[in-house]
Parts: structure tokens; C-alpha cells; sequence
């Protein structure tokens, strides 16, 4: 290799590292890597539209909610879109609902219409459309007020009828393991009748959930995960008859790989006939990130992965050749590194509840200002703060680092970087006494409540700072400081992360307050940024 192309190589692998791509699956040379998205995209479905691929998954309590995101050639993706800025209802979601809210959404194109159905398990069956994915979408119709009906999947059948399948969730509805089918009206507002049991899992296919429903060759299919999030196997479901009995099958298991529970995901059937089938893996503390693996038909069976031990049921690949899409589309990766020079924030920023506009203020001035809110007097940690804004971790290892300045004006003011989840860590300037200083702070069992430990503290002559998490293998943290910005010293002790309720860790920055006062402090954040 001459100097020319090396420096063109360290160039490019520079510029990658700037956009913030910790992790890469093409790998350029007509192969993907798996995991096609290292983030917690939970609950994938799929669609494509012509030569366009859009992807939606669990959004839980976070929001804006329901990602969308683009494709050209199901390997390289980014975030397009949210559904909504705001969860219904209201009055519920203002506050953190750790693990509640969007769960296991659907997503279709029909009669010139993108229709999302999504499942609350505490509140029912909501859809949402638009013509647009990236524009704006309708708000959240409420199709039918349930308790614990989850994984919801709309089909429309060539004669015009319209369904819904779903399943439940044993933590609201006191049962699960079946799948349930509902006629529907055509535009999907509302359902028609009392639903039908069309698949029992408890013999085979305990917590069978995460229903997607398809027509081919003359039989419906319904294609249910069972198994557990951690644990699970891929189920195929066919009938010739829409309402029943269905024949089930395994077509995709762990089998003798190393990644564990690979189902629930999307059935997608290219231009060229060609099948591939997207899904998720749990993988802690980051969340359930998503795979892509090869497809084929078998008997009007759908076969997915490879059968590497010769059971006759799939596994998993690592490395594959790329979809073939008829031509090479340039490296996307999710959004993660924000400048702060947009009056919109990035698209990969979520709040842990619905927001209030006085949390932050965008800038035409290429900062981002955060203003501190006083948690409730029942808040006893962090757990219970609703303007933590946080997006998920994008890569087995990285490094997140963000550049402030603290005007900071009472005792109690507080902001920082965060790693959050049922444990966290965070590094954060704070002024007592009139004084500032820098902590590092670990919470063990949040959720439960514990208290908060203070591990180092260190007073500060400055308050424009530098702050950095690097995040290794595993998830192991490592908090780190500059005063400035290019010599860094660690502080504290090592955190290991640990996932959120039904999420994975987030990384981010907050601002707080111990009471309300007259012109409170306020912290402007110049940019945040993800490498390796």
C-alpha cells in the first residue's frame, strides 16, 4: 500500500470515528457484520416500501417514542423519526414509567398508508399513520382500552378484511402463552367482535408473544418468538384457514453458537425474492440489539440463519454476505454525536418522561442549555428524575465526552454526564457552600431506591470542564476529566453499567436543583460526542 492510500484509510477511519460510529457492520467488502445495529432497538419489525427499508422498535417509557429508522439495504441504518414527542396519557407518563409504555411495535404499508400499531400493557392497543415516515404521523388513536395486550400486528387479507393478532402479558392480564386473532375494521381505528384463540403455547412455546402477521402461497403465518427475551426460540405459525388450527415450528435457535435468544423480529422479502429476517438479541447491560440473518422458503416453511449442527433448525450467523439490493449504498450508522448547532436537538436524545420546554433550550449559538429541575420530594435517587436526557449506548466499547460551562448560582445546582440504569454513575460539577466541585457518584439498586455514594470530590477553580465516560467491554465505566480539553485524568472508581427496566443503559447529561430560586444557575453544553 503506497502513503497516498494509507493516508486516504487513516483519513476515513478518522472521519468514521468523528461521526461517532464506534460500530461498524459493513464491512466493505460485500459482507455485514452482526449485530447490524449494536443498540438497544428492541422488538424490531421491518417493512420495506420499494427499494426503501423502515424500522420501528420499543420505545418503553422514553421519549420522543417509537423510533424510526431507514435503510437501503437492511445493513446500514439510521434514525429517521420519532412517532411522538409526548406518551399518552398525559397525566401518567409526565413522570418516569421505568418499563411501561410502547412496547413490541408493528409496522405496515397499506393502500398508500404507513400504519403503526403499538401495545401499552397497562392501557391497550394504539395505532398511529402517516404517508411520510419521516414527516409527522397521526397521534396515537387508542384501537382498544386493554390490560396487559401487548405485541399487536395488523394484516389486511386480499379480500379486504382487515385483523389484529396480539398476545398478553401475564404481568397485567394474569395469563399468556396464546395468541389471540381480532377482525378489524379496514381503516384500523377499532375492532370488530370478541377475539378468537387461534394458538396455545403452553405445551411447546411457553410465553409465546411478539406476534407479525403474513399471507403466502395460500397459508397466514404468524410469526411468534416464545421462549423468554433471554432464552428464546423463533416460531413459525401456519394455517390455510385465517382463524385456525396453525401448525407451529422452530426455525431459528441459539443451537450450538454463543448468541443467546436470537428471535423476534421481521420477515422481509426483497425486490429480487430473496429472504432475509430481522431480530434482536439480548445483550447486557446494553439492551437487545438487533441482527440480520439470511432467509429461505423450505416447503412453505420460513427457514432462517444456517443449520450448523444439522438439526434442522437454524442458527445464527456472525458474517454474511449483504442483502443484494442491486447497488452499494454509503456507511450509516444511528445518529449519537450532537453539535448542539441545530434549534432541533439530535434525533438520538430521549427523555426518561414526557418533557417540559423550560428543561432545555436549543440555540442558533451552537450550544445546548440545560436548566435544573427539583425532583419530587418523594424522589429518593435518580430513578425517579424525569429530564434526564439520555440516548442509548452505541457500541460494545466507546467513549462519550461532552464539553460544559456551569453558571452555576445556589447551593444544590448539579449537572454532568450519566450512565443510567438500575445501577448508575455519574461525574457532575455541583456548588456547595457557594463553592464548586466535582463528584463522582454511584447509586447500586436504584430501583429499589438506595441512596446515593459520593466516591471522589474535588474542588474546582473553573466551571468550563470537560467530561468524559470511556465504556469497555462489558460495560465496565471508566469516568475521566480535562480542564482543558485535551489532557484527561479518571476520577473515581470503575462503575460497572447495569440495563435499565426492559432497556438497556443510556448515556447522557442532566442538570438539578435542591429547591426553587429566582434566576437559578443553568449549564450550557457545547457538544457531545461518541468515538471509540
Amino acid at each position: 500500500m503506497n502513503l497516498s492510500i494509507k493516508t486516504f484509510v487513516l483519513l476515513l477511519l478518522f472521519v468514521i470515528n468523528l461521526n461517532g460510529q464506534a460500530w461498524q457492520p459493513d464491512l466493505e467488502d460485500g459482507t455485514y457484520q452482526n449485530p447490524i445495529l449494536y443498540a438497544d432497538y428492541s422488538d424490531p419489525d421491518v417493512v420495506r416500501v420499494g427499494d426503501d427499508f423502515y424500522m420501528v422498535s420499543s420505545s418503553f417509557n422514553c421519549v420522543p417514542a417509537l423510533p424510526v429508522l431507514h435503510s437501503k439495504d437492511l445493513v446500514n441504518w439510521e434514525l429517521i423519526n420519532h412517532v411522538f414527542t409526548h406518551q399518552l396519557p398525559l397525566d401518567v407518563f409526565d413522570k418516569p414509567q421505568h418499563g411501561n409504555g410502547v412496547w413490541a411495535p408493528a409496522i405496515r404499508f397499506h393502500d398508500g398508508w404507513f400504519f403503526v400499531f403499538y401495545g401499552d400493557p397497562d392501557f391497550g392497543i394504539y395505532m398511529c399513520k402517516t404517508q411520510n415516515p419521516a414527516g409527522k404521523w397521526s397521534p396515537p388513536h387508542l384501537v382498544r382500552a386493554a390490560k396487559g395486550w401487548i405485541d399487536p400486528c395488523p394484516f389486511w387479507d386480499e379480500n379486504g378484511k382487515a385483523y389484529l393478532v396480539h398476545a398478553f402479558a401475564g404481568s397485567r392480564a394474569g395469563m399468556k402463552s396464546i395468541v389471540v386473532l381480532h377482525e378489524m375494521s379496514p381503516d384500523g381505528t377499532s375492532l370488530i367482535g370478541e377475539g378468537v384463540l387461534v394458538f396455545d403455547g403452553h405445551e411447546k412455546h411457553t410465553t409465546i408473544e411478539g406476534t407479525k402477521m403474513h399471507k403466502r402461497n395460500d397459508y397466514y403465518y404468524i410469526l411468534a418468538p416464545a421462549g423468554g427475551v433471554s432464552t428464546g426460540w423463533q416460531t413459525v405459525l401456519r394455517s390455510k384457514n385465517i382463524w385456525g388450527p396453525y401448525e407451529d415450528k422452530i426455525v431459528l435457535h441459539q443451537g450450538n453458537t454463543t448468541m443467546n435468544g436470537p428471535h423476534q423480529g421481521a420477515w422481509v422479502e426483497l425486490e429480487s425474492g430473496a429472504h432475509w429476517f430481522i431480530h434482536f438479541q439480548e445483550k447486557q447491560p446494553y439492551g437487545r440489539i438487533v441482527h440480520l440473518q439470511p432467509a429461505r422458503w423450505e416447503k412453505d416453511w420460513l427457514m432462517i440463519g444456517k443449520d450448523l449442527n444439522g438439526d434442522g433448525i437454524g442458527e445464527p450467523v456472525e458474517i454474511y454476505k449483504k442483502p443484494d439490493v442491486g447497488q452499494t449504498y454509503p456507511l450509516k450508522v444511528p445518529q449519537t454525536t450532537d453539535e448542539f448547532n441545530s434549534i432541533s436537538l439530535g434525533l438520538s436524545w430521549q427523555w426518561h418522561a414526557n418533557p417540559k420546554e423550560e428543561w432545555a433550550f436549543t440555540t442558533a449559538s451552537g450550544f445546548l442549555r440545560l436548566n435544573p429541575v427539583i425532583l419530587s420530594g418523594e424522589a429518593k435517587n435518580l430513578w425517579d428524575a424525569p429530564n434526564l436526557l439520555l440516548q442509548k449506548m452505541p457500541a460494545e466499547e466507546f467513549t462519550a465526552t461532552t464539553k460544559l460551562t456551569f453558571h452555576h448560582h445556589f447551593d444544590g445546582e448539579k449537572t454532568g454526564l450519566i450512565v443510567m440504569g438500575m445501577d448508575y454513575a455519574y461525574l457532575a460539577l455541583e456548588q456547595e457552600e457557594n463553592k464548586l466541585f466535582l463528584k463522582q457518584t454511584i447509586c447500586l439498586d436504584a430501583e429499589n431506591r438506595k441512596a446515593e455514594k459520593t466516591i471522589k470530590r474535588i474542588a474546582l477553580e473553573q466551571n468550563e470542564i470537560t467530561i468524559q465516560v470511556k465504556v469497555f467491554k462489558g460495560g465496565k465505566c471508566h469516568f475521566r476529566y480535562s480542564l482543558d480539553g485535551q489532557k484527561f485524568t479518571e476520577i473515581g472508581e470503575p462503575f460497572q453499567a447495569r440495563e435499565g427496566k426492559w432497556i438497556g443503559a443510556k448515556v447522557g447529561i442532566f442538570c438539578l436543583r435542591a429547591e426553587h430560586e429566582n434566576n437559578g444557575g443553568y449549564a450550557d453544553y457545547d457538544w457531545f460526542k461518541i468515538g471509540k
